[in-house]
């Protein structure tokens, strides 16, 4: 009896976690949303490889500076004849023979080529660093567009089901009307078909609504969840005029715009590769040591002593001079040229198109406010058109023809006021995504 009661409150209590759980709503801020995104999202992963790709080209680049040393250990057990460097004689008999070496060489002058090439890399590594902040800053605009859209359809859906709600009382007044004679069933079947148009107006908005979330947790690399809420922007979050003017914007663009700032490293980076390639025209001088012994079984003394007794060292030093390798090094030199033309061109590339793209994306907020502050003025001149008319409405003075119009003016202008504040809004974050000035 007293398994069953604990089963039973077991059971009881995991229901109601599990009640507690599935009304418990996601609830994700916009911050939370940029965080999740440039954890999880696969292209800014990527960048991310990249950078990591380009310091390890760097860290090799200087490790290079430092010597190589190398040992060897060789043991042979030879049979028949062969030639024994211990004993320097033939020997046709069974043997062992050990030989022990430590290598090392240090490159002392290249052409500078190891200090240009470290150069190289370290600019590499930078450039490959703005590729990394552009690529957040990338997906950041997204999800701001994106969560703004899932905020204007919000919006939508509230103005949609205010307006079936207007529709609806006016539909049970008038039944209540036609049903004692006092109005016309021509008028009554007018705004019921307008009550019907409205809640076909709902279901619109909360099937876009749920595409921007759909649309909004893919950006973040996230599954979707049916009760999943995105926290509601305060009034102060939304701006006003933009301040900044155009030449102003693209002064800051080339000096702050990521991609601006890697081409211009990638220009630099190119100039060093250049001297890394014209370095191998020079001589090269390297040092170099070794360190050996051997032991062979064709000698009496024992493994200890021929060990400490066939010790030698040698230090050398190697100059080494290029005459004659095919072209190779002078087509290089070449070709490292043609990179740091191809960087400019690039270079110049980016900083046209970023000119093109303020230039537009600036004549979009102006325009998006423009369209903002008429919508504004519209919205309360049909609001004032729509409250006289409801009135007349109600007192019989109207019929249903003229007041579904007034509405159906009112209700447009609402909805496109929503996106046109939410548009002005996307807007002003591109020319902060520009200025890499993304912040909430």
């Amino acid at each position: 009896m007293r398994y069953f009661k604990s089963l039973l409150f077991l059971t009881l209590l995991f229901s109601s976690a599990m009640a507690y759980s599935q009304q418990t709503d996601t609830v994700y801020t916009l911050k939370d949303c940029l965080d999740i995104a440039i954890r999880n999202n696969l292209d800014v992963k990527r960048s991310e490889l990249d950078m990591e790709r380009s310091k390890v080209y760097y860290n090799q680049a200087r490790a290079n500076l430092l010597p190589t040393i190398n040992g060897e250990v060789t043991h042979n057990f030879n049979n028949g004849r062969f030639f024994d460097n211990a004993t320097g004689t033939y020997v046709n008999d069974q043997s062992k023979l050990a030989f022990y070496s430590l290598n090392s060489r240090l490159t002392v002058f290249n052409g500078l080529s190891l200090i240009n090439s470290i150069k190289q890399t370290s600019l590499a590594y930078q450039a490959g660093k703005m590729d990394y902040q552009q690529a957040k800053n990338d997906i950041s605009l997204n999800v701001i567009a994106a969560y703004l859209l899932v905020q204007s359809n919000t919006d939508q859906v509230a103005q949609a089901a205010t307006q079936v709600d207007v529709s609806k009382n006016q539909v049970q007044r008038l039944q209540v009307l036609n049903n004692d004679g006092s109005a016309t069933p021509a008028e009554f079947y007018n705004l019921k078909g307008q009550l019907a148009n409205d809640q076909l107006s709902l279901i619109n908005a909360n099937n876009s609504l749920i595409s921007a979330k759909i649309d909004l947790l893919q950006l973040m690399n996230a599954p979707f969840e049916s009760n999943v809420k995105f926290e509601r922007l305060s009034a102060d979050q939304l701006p006003g005029n933009y301040k900044q003017l155009q030449d102003e914007i693209y002064a800051n663009s080339l000096r702050d715009f990521a991609s601006v700032q890697a081409a211009s490293l990638r220009v630099k980076s190119a100039e060093k590769g250049v001297s890394v390639a014209k370095g191998n025209l020079f001589p090269t001088v390297s040092l170099s040591g070794n360190l050996a012994t051997n032991y062979s079984s064709n000698i009496n003394d024992p493994y200890s002593s021929q060990f400490k007794n066939n010790f030698g060292n040698s230090f050398g030093i190697t100059v080494s001079v290029p005459i004659l390798n095919n072209f190779l090094y002078r087509n290089r030199v070449a070709l490292a040229k043609i990179d740091l033309s191809e960087a400019q061109y690039a270079d110049q590339t980016t900083k046209v198109q970023l000119k093109q793209n303020v230039d537009q994306a600036y004549n979009n907020m102006v325009i998006a406010y423009d369209r903002y502050k008429v919508l504004t003025d519209q919205v309360d001149a049909y609001a004032e058109a729509f409250r006289t008319i409801e009135v007349r409405f109600n007192a019989g003075a109207l019929n249903s023809v003229d007041y579904t119009v007034a509405k159906g003016n009112l209700d447009r202008a609402r909805i496109n006021l929503i996106n046109a504040r939410y548009d002005y809004f996307v807007r002003t974050k591109i020319l902060d995504y520009y200025q890499n000035r993304l912040s909430f």
